[in-house]
């Protein structure tokens, strides 16, 4: 497992959550989706970009019961509610106009009660992308829709140690 899988720590640290079907927005190649399809998830991956797609499919096994679509996480309808959400820093990857946009959507693809863990670039940029955010900013952002909790500094990039903050929230019913 490398270090930057920070999914990967969370489910082998978590091994009793209850299994469900998990949203990965942002996916990219895939590395998280995969993650927690090989944890027993019904692991589904989203991206804007065709050739994310299309290289998380090209690098998933076929034994790997990961599947991905294009789709825009902010604006598209779910295929289906979700039990968990898993997203590491497209919060900050975001114009941060859409951020409201962002929770809505958050929200709008879980279940009452579902799961909600992210990992957030707590950086000062405001040039980005990344733009920085604050642990304040996303407390008052999630808080009304979400309980926080857990929250921690997780293992990640060397080059970001100290950088992002996990959380695991619950949406509220």
């Amino acid at each position: 497992m490398k270090l930057h899988q920070v999914s990967s720590i969370f489910l082998a640290q978590h091994g009793e959550v209850p299994r469900g079907p998990v949203a990965v927005p942002g996916c990219g190649t895939g590395h998280d989706v995969r993650a927690w399809a090989q944890a027993g998830f019904q692991a589904v991956g989203f991206d804007l970009a065709p050739s994310a797609i299309r290289l998380a499919r090209e690098k998933t096994p076929a034994n790997v019961p990961a599947s991905f679509e294009q789709r825009n996480f902010l604006g598209d309808d779910p295929p289906t509610s979700f039990d968990w959400l898993f997203e590491h820093t497209l919060f900050c990857a975001i114009d941060p106009e859409q951020r409201d946009a962002y929770v809505r959507a958050v929200d709008r693809w879980l279940k009452p009660e579902a799961n909600f863990l992210a990992v957030f670039y707590m950086i000062p940029d405001k040039d980005g992308p990344p733009y920085g955010t604050t642990r304040d900013e996303i407390l008052r952002r999630f808080s009304p829709r979400f309980d926080l909790l857990q929250e921690w500094i997780p293992r990640s990039y060397p080059n970001r140690t100290g950088l992002e903050w996990m959380t695991w929230w619950q949406r509220k019913s």
